[in-house]
């Protein structure tokens, strides 16, 4: 998974999009299908509830060397099902990975793995004989790191959530569905919403 790196000549490796869709039967499958019809690269892709049971909120992370990331925005607000995205790439926003990484614990290793997953405030959540799993949240470069750590001990199996992100600030960006009643500001443009998908 990529590192959210904005060092390398001054532009963004990664860029970082959220998007709040309604929660209905096969709103994801349009949106994958609208990656692979546009060749865009998505670096990972991650969809969850919200605090509305009508709208689901989608972390996309764009590969911005070989992808337009305003391309893929303007693409999504085309669709009937989306609400609205966000480019949170310059935003302070808290983003977070969650990760399961089986390792090998033979003899002597397993304390040295263990003050090691201290140190990187991660916790164990199974343990035997021969192996354990280790949860671990954090920035991807964290958990790249941990996981750079525990490859000489041997890694078994590991699987990763994929970024999830929110802006900090005590504003919230809900998404809510705009209810018939619900004006929208004179200098809105309208988005024509006759492209869905």
């Amino acid at each position: 998974m990529a590192l959210i790196d904005h060092s390398k000549t001054g532009d963004e490796a990664t860029r970082v999009l959220v998007a709040l869709v309604e929660n209905k039967p096969g709103v994801l499958t349009r949106v994958a299908s609208l990656f692979r019809r546009r060749n865009f690269n998505i670096e990972s892709l991650t969809v969850g509830h919200t605090d509305s049971p009508a709208v689901s909120r989608m972390t996309i992370v764009v590969d911005a060397t070989r992808t337009n990331a305003v391309m893929v925005e303007r693409n999504l607000l085309k669709m009937v099902n989306v609400i609205d995205v966000q480019d949170v790439t310059h935003s302070p926003a808290v983003l977070r990975d969650l990760a399961l990484i089986k390792v090998k614990t033979e003899g002597p290793s397993r304390f040295e793995i263990m003050q090691l997953i201290n140190v990187y405030r991660a916790r164990v959540v199974d343990i035997c004989a021969e192996s354990m799993i280790v949860e671990v949240t954090g920035p991807e470069v964290k958990i790249n790191s941990l996981v750079d750590m525990l490859r000489p001990y041997g890694i078994i199996e590991m699987v990763r959530t994929g970024l999830v992100a929110m802006v900090r600030g005590s504003g919230e960006w809900s998404g809510r569905l705009p209810e018939d009643g619900d004006e929208q500001p004179e200098d809105a443009e309208p988005v024509d919403r006759s492209l869905g998908l």
